[in-house]
């Protein structure tokens, strides 16, 4: 599906006190960015945000940044944290997500979101796959040592590579569903916007938590 450009978004995003600039400057230093110690959570590949602000509204005491490379999508992120300003736990980062590790140091991050991230259907593709074992490396570097990713999807395709690759990779598979709102995982779940519009089509939804590896 072609990304439908918003005129004068990258230039706003350019200038947004919602948006960090340069986050490469506070690797290390997120929590005093913050302005105090706790968790920090990372979505990658916000959308339009409606996710993880609702989860920054749910819970005050963590600290949330939201990642997303493209302008036209990250605006409409940036328009819901006008409307609530007092969300002082939540900042957004225009991009890419392969350098992350320059944004975060080790040990930083203590959760990962990955939600309908997009699936690269053609395998030579594959290796730009969120949660292929590429990107799965370079949340390692940045992860607590008990840190974890969340990912969900209805790409049956993209979930069974997902759960293979982080086998593969040797990370911890703590919770697997196929059909994640029908499962004893389903309370307290946020819907993302895709979420809602697949699920209301009765597509199931697909969910894998993974544990960071205990490497010797």
């Amino acid at each position: 599906m072609r990304l439908r450009n918003i005129k004068g978004a990258k230039e706003e995003i350019a200038v947004s006190e919602y948006v960090t600039q340069n986050p490469q400057e506070q690797k290390g230093k997120w929590n005093a960015y913050f302005g105090g110690d706790a968790p920090l959570h990372v979505e990658i590949g916000m959308g339009k945000g409606k996710f993880i602000t609702t989860l920054a509204q749910l819970h005050p005491e963590i600290h949330y940044i939201g990642v997303e490379k493209y302008a036209s999508v990250l605006i409409r992120a940036v328009e819901k944290k006008k409307e609530r300003e007092d969300l002082d736990n939540l900042t957004f980062l225009s991009v890419d997500a392969a350098i992350l590790p320059e944004v975060f140091a080790e040990g930083e991050v203590d959760r990962i979101y990955l939600n309908f991230s997009d699936p690269w259907p053609k395998e030579r593709h594959a290796r730009r796959r969120l949660t292929s074992r590429e990107f799965l490396a370079r949340y390692e570097q940045f992860l607590k040592p008990e840190g974890e990713i969340c990912f969900k999807t209805d790409n049956r395709g993209l979930f069974d590579f997902s759960v293979e690759e982080a086998k593969e990779a040797g990370w911890e598979l703590t919770e697997v569903t196929y059909d994640l709102h029908h499962s004893p995982y389903a309370e307290g779940n946020v819907m993302t916007e895709y979420e809602e519009k697949f699920s209301a089509l009765g597509n199931p939804i697909h969910r894998m938590v993974a544990r960071k590896p205990k490497r010797s």
